[in-house]
């Protein structure tokens, strides 16, 4: 069997994509230039062609391997890049003919998420992600694996570096894998903390270059980085805000999607995964002026019903801007929004977005007119941290009126906090909402016998009788 060393990779790359017919939903070809250019290289020819099915040694068919040798010769190319995924066997088989590096989209896809790892726990999920890829492509693929090794004390049998280098690949793999669970168990006790604080999670979940980081910065107030490619967010952000008619809620930026996500990367991103699937509502942000939106918009499905996602979803169509459509609301039914329309780098329908939030996460929401007593002070602050205040003024005798806009049982939650009847602060018909509703039975008063309500007189006492 003869081996060979695998080439260094560089940055003058030959794009090979092909239209596989057999395939249902084929890799888009625009998208696999984004990821080129996401990845840095410089593209400097583009090989197309049709296939029933892949060729098994090739991929390609040897005539069109033969073609991407001889372009790799012709620009002096340092990589092919492939939009597919390779077997091991179809990478050996490629470079030998093409005498450079050959990269499928999965290796692609791990050297972008590779260049924008900053966290530790964004970098231990990369490099794990990385190791499960070449796990299996130490097969046939380096001149020194199934060398034995030499020297005095090692002669003999021994082991083969590819069963050493398979060994001490295994033995990385598990130490990530023991990193990774204690930082899951520290998302786990953070997560604890802010449930038993009782502040809601909201997640922006999406496709990649959907807009989700300047969306984040539209409502945080922030400049986290944003970019106009594929993938410029992996590291979640997490920040807290005070949403109008919620309170203190906490926001995360997640790492967007893409479709056919490498297998390898759902597993290492799991833990990061899992803060969509801990979230008490999901922003899923769209490119509404996309070409293929809803191809990416059955991408994300796919990635939440693989990590069994069940948190409620309200659709965010982004780029308005860009598709002309009105910023507006829609609902399922009355009362509840479904998808919102805006555009977060004009700054378009971000106020539709807070109210689709607001009734999602407290209900059908209610303007109340209140009259506050002057010691009413607890309350007002809550409703004011709420910023559901609509109006306030005051009247001749110095009573302060507010018109609020809120859940009913949200109100009715805080006047009990401070001690409030509903009578005390609202006009009689809107009182009526908030006070509980009484049975049948409760609501009639039995009638009291003349007996019972007669005033006693003296004469009606007779002394003797106490004795």
């Amino acid at each position: 069997m003869e081996y060979f060393d695998r080439y260094e990779g560089g940055e003058r790359a030959i794009l090979v994509h092909l239209d596989i017919r057999q395939l249902q939903d084929p890799d888009d070809l625009g998208e696999f230039e984004l990821l080129v250019d996401s990845a840095g290289a410089q593209r400097l020819a583009l090989v197309t062609g049709s296939r029933l099915k892949p060729d098994a040694k090739y991929f390609v068919g040897s005539g069109k391997a033969e073609e991407i040798a001889e372009l790799v010769r012709l620009h002096d190319a340092d990589i092919v890049i492939f939009n597919h995924s390779l077997s091991p066997s179809q990478e050996r088989n490629l470079e030998s003919i093409a005498k450079c590096r050959v990269l499928d989209r999965t290796g692609l896809i791990l050297d972008i998420f590779a260049q924008r790892a900053r966290t530790y726990e964004g970098k231990l999920q990369v490099e794990l992600a990385q190791l499960n890829h070449l796990s299996t492509r130490l097969v046939r693929g380096w001149t020194h694996l199934e060398r034995q090794k030499g020297g005095i004390g090692l002669r003999g049998p021994g082991e083969t570096q590819l069963e050493t280098d398979r060994r001490l690949l295994q033995t990385r793999v598990n130490q990530l894998k023991t990193k990774l669970d204690k930082v899951k168990q520290t998302r786990a006790q953070g997560r604890a903390k802010r449930q038993k604080s009782d502040v809601p999670t909201i997640s922006l979940v999406g496709y990649t270059n959907a807009g989700k980081s300047t969306l984040f910065n539209r409502l945080v107030d922030e400049n986290i980085y944003a970019a106009d490619q594929l993938f410029a967010t992996l590291d979640p952000t997490l920040r807290r805000l005070d949403w109008q008619g919620v309170g203190r809620v906490v926001l995360v930026d997640t790492v967007g999607f893409v479709r056919h996500l490498p297998h390898e990367l759902v597993e290492s991103f799991h833990a990061t995964l899992e803060e969509t699937l801990e979230a008490d509502l999901l922003l899923h942000v769209i490119d509404s002026s996309s070409e293929d939106m809803h191809e990416q918009i059955n991408a994300v499905k796919a990635v939440l019903a693989e990590i069994n996602n069940d948190v409620p979803v309200l659709n965010v169509y982004n780029k308005i801007d860009l598709t002309g459509e009105p910023p507006h609301v829609g609902y399922a039914d009355k009362d509840t929004p479904n998808r919102v329309y805006l555009s977060s780098r004009d700054n378009l329908g971000i106020d539709g977005l807070s109210l689709a939030v607001q009734q999602l996460l407290t209900g059908t929401l209610t303007t109340f007119d209140l009259t506050l007593p002057y010691d009413a002070g607890q309350l007002k602050n809550a409703l004011y941290e709420l910023n559901v205040i609509e109006k306030e003024s005051y009247d001749d005798t110095g009573h302060e009126h507010l018109t609020v806009r809120l859940q009913s049982d949200k109100l009715k939650q805080l006047l009990g906090q401070a001690g409030l009847s509903p009578k005390d602060v609202l006009p009689a018909a809107q009182a009526t909402l908030l006070m509980p509703k009484l049975e049948e039975f409760e609501q009639k008063t039995p009638a009291a016998s003349d007996a019972d309500t007669a005033p006693l007189e003296d004469a009606d006492f007779d002394e003797a009788s106490l004795d």
